[in-house]
């Protein structure tokens, strides 16, 4: 469907897409993920038609949509901070792009009051959007963006201004929406547990550079390098390998390991020890935690190990 080749981009001496190449399925959500300034919405631009790439083919149904301007391509976008109009109200934000594709006023009023029912603001049409609260005006932008039936849906950091329950929620039932939808979309993040909640796969970018492509438990699985092994959330990261908490061994079998730091979780313990594997980090349960008894001091003395056979080793 979506076909990225070799698309390179420059700011002045500042690389945000060194030739990236990737491609996407029907139907699929894939998350854009990395930290800030890695070119990542940059990238979605591109796509949108927003940037222009310094070089590289970008397709949509095989057809080169790279020298197409934005309108003319199909997609909707949606920012961070929604873009909404203030002074309309609810309904007029969903309609306005249906009315900026021709659509008559009747039919384009019936199409928005209906899309505003699946988001859950069928009753909140009339309200201006500045008297909605975040999550009612997140609606409002995703409702206005599915109206226009996008053959790609792309979105920019969509939950970062909200709270985290908030945005749990929203995430879910956003990904809903797009499953009935059946629609495509792309989706710029920092947030990993966001990725992986909402994306079928998930391209992790570094310095303007794709350091792999893979769905989430694959990613999980077996990540390609130490710095991403860390992004995606690793504590225990090795040159050649990342050691997952179920490779760590624990009990009087195994070599004495020395506590360095400790810290209080709300259903257990973080310990840092000194092991023959480096310094070594295990959240443990409430239970596990009692089963040390006396040995959780810094400095205090458990057997700790490795089970070389589970580790994820680097490609």
């Amino acid at each position: 469907m979506l076909t990225l080749r070799n698309l390179n981009k420059r700011f002045g001496s500042r690389v945000v897409a060194d030739d990236v190449s990737l491609a996407m399925a029907e139907g699929e959500t894939l998350a854009l993920l990395g930290p800030s300034g890695c070119g990542k919405s940059t990238l979605l631009k591109m796509i949108a038609g927003l940037v222009a790439p310094d070089s590289g083919e970008l397709r949509f149904d095989g057809a080169d949509v790279s020298r197409l301007p934005p309108e003319r391509r199909g997609f909707a976008l949606m920012f961070q901070d929604f873009a909404l109009f203030p002074h309309l109200d609810a309904l007029g934000n969903v309609m306005f792009g249906l009315i900026e594709q021709g659509a008559n006023r009747r039919e384009t009023a019936a199409r928005a009051q209906a899309m505003l029912h699946r988001v859950g603001l069928a009753e909140h049409g009339k309200r201006k959007v500045w008297t909605l609260s975040g999550g009612e005006q997140q609606r409002v932008a995703l409702a206005r963006a599915l109206a226009t039936q996008p053959r790609l849906l792309l979105l920019d950091e969509p939950f970062s201004s909200l709270d985290a329950d908030l945005r749990r929620q929203l995430q879910g039932e956003f990904r809903g929406l797009l499953r009935e939808a059946g629609m495509p979309a792309i989706i710029v993040t920092h947030d990993r547990d966001e990725a992986f909640a909402l994306a079928d796969r998930v391209a992790v970018l570094k310095a303007g550079r794709l350091l792999q492509c893979a769905a989430p438990q694959a990613l999980l699985a077996q990540p390609a390098d130490a710095w991403l092994a860390r992004f995606i959330g690793y504590d225990n990261v090795g040159e050649q390998a990342a050691i997952p908490p179920a490779a760590i061994l624990l009990g009087d079998d195994q070599p004495a390991a020395t506590i360095v730091e400790l810290s209080a979780l709300a259903e257990g313990v973080k310990v840092k020890a000194a092991t023959a594997w480096g310094e070594l980090v295990l959240t443990l349960s409430a239970r596990e935690a009692a089963r040390l008894g006396g040995a959780l001091f810094i400095g205090g003395k458990i057997g700790m190990g490795v089970d070389e056979s589970a580790l994820l080793r680097f490609r």
